[in-house]
């Protein structure tokens, strides 16, 4: 089989965020067709300590073919670091994360794979990593838009707390808006999750080859819950909230539409599920009607009882898994115009989407009050999720399209050979 070079910037396990659990599906689907050969940094949010970082190479390990050594994020272990590279992009006048990446290690790790095997394509799991494509000459590469970068970050300047912050934020989304016009139209193939991703990467990169590669859900593990075994007070928010987008959404839910909910429903319960940074968990504790849970092993138990999901995200690209999870267990959607972005969304038939606090909190307790509505808007979520976004249909036309690149590449290098032969 023909070997793709994975480079990732988190190792993917356990695939317990909305970025982890698309590499995660994406690697174990090209391992279905490719020999994946995983080089990756390790994040602080997802493996803690060394012994996290090798389980989870041990997991990963037993699915691909090889997975390096994962490389520790230095920005997340050391703030010296961290001013270190934005001030060397700020005298530079490049993007921060051009610093934040470009770790000698991560080099060591990427030299030894290729020294003992040519990969047949090179995978980006974030442009973040566009600065290895130097050691990569002459292999064809691709490139996983989780969101677009330089879109993400105006909107987080928009939301910045304090003017000065805003304008940085605001002038590294200028610098990384630079890299994806350069960068992109050199990759074989720029991959984004929604129609609405691609748009924005064309105004970017005229040039570059744009494809659509939808998140999505393994159906296998996700089954359809019945209405009547709901509890009817059960309202759930999905999502780490160390990471900035969900933790502004949580600032949203809980200061600006629970206390509206609560007060109309004072018996309804909201579960956060998902890690939290330190600290939060205690803040959350105390308010009314809430349970924070942390990081669970699965969240079938908890969105599968809820009788209403909510993502009440205002900062952020890309589609949320946590939608298309909900959606695959039959739970009803109470979304921002922000967190349904990019997905299939009919309001009314498979979410309610709502942006003003208090209609947010409206279309809660409509959905607390009515089975009718839930069970409407669930089996439309099923419906969604089963045509457009199922991880077996995906992985398929993935594969199908890598071979297509793989095999273009290798023949023009066999006209290529044959020319100076010939000559």
């Amino acid at each position: 089989m023909a070997s793709i070079l994975f480079l990732s910037q988190s190792l993917p396990y356990p695939p317990d965020s909305g970025g982890t659990q698309r590499t995660y599906h994406v690697l174990n689907e090209l391992q279905k067709g490719f020999d994946v050969f995983l080089v990756a940094f390790s994040r602080r949010g997802h493996q803690a300590d060394s012994k996290q970082r090798r389980d989870a190479q041990e997991e990963l390990a037993r699915r691909l073919t090889h997975v390096s050594p994962a490389v520790p994020y230095p920005a997340e272990w050391s703030l010296l670091r961290r001013a270190w590279d934005h001030g060397r992009s700020l005298l530079s006048g490049q993007v921060y994360s051009r610093f934040q990446y470009r770790v000698p290690e991560f080099g060591l790790r990427l030299d030894e794979v290729l020294a003992s095997v040519r990969p047949a394509l090179v995978h980006l799991d974030s442009i973040d990593l566009y600065m290895w494509l130097e050691r990569l000459h002459g292999i064809p590469a691709t490139c996983t838009h989780h969101d677009i970068e330089s879109h993400l970050l105006r909107r987080r300047a928009k939301a910045a707390s304090h003017p000065l912050l805003a304008r940085y934020i605001q002038h590294q989304a200028e610098l990384m808006r630079n890299v994806e016009a350069e960068a992109c139209p050199r990759f074989d193939l720029n991959l984004t999750m929604s129609p609405v991703d691609s748009e924005r990467l064309a105004r970017i990169a005229p040039g570059a080859r744009i494809w659509e590669v939808p998140n999505a859900v393994d159906l296998d593990r996700f089954s359809l819950v019945p209405v009547e075994q709901r509890e009817s007070e059960a309202v759930v928010f999905i999502g780490p909230t160390y990471l900035f987008a969900n933790r502004d959404a949580i600032d949203f839910l809980l200061r600006d539409i629970w206390p509206r909910v609560r007060e109309r429903r004072p018996t309804a319960q909201l579960t956060l599920v998902g890690r939290n940074a330190p600290g939060q968990k205690e803040m959350f504790a105390r308010i009314p009607g809430v349970t924070p849970l942390g990081r669970v092993e699965t969240i079938q138990p908890y969105v599968g009882r809820a009788a209403c999901s909510v993502i009440p995200i205002r900062v952020g690209g890309g589609t949320r898994i946590k939608i298309l999870e909900s959606w695959a267990l039959g739970t009803p959607i109470v979304t921002t115009s922000i967190g349904g972005e990019g997905l299939e969304i009919k309001d009314g038939e498979n979410a309610l989407v709502r942006d003003n606090p208090a209609e947010f909190a409206d279309a809660i307790v409509s959905v607390l009050e009515d089975q009718s509505l839930r069970s409407r808007l669930g089996q439309g979520g099923r419906s969604t999720v089963e045509a457009l976004y199922n991880w077996k249909k995906v992985g398929n036309r993935l594969r199908l399209r890598y071979e297509e690149i793989i095999t273009r590449h290798q023949s023009d290098g066999r006209v290529h050979s044959g020319t100076q032969t010939n000559d």
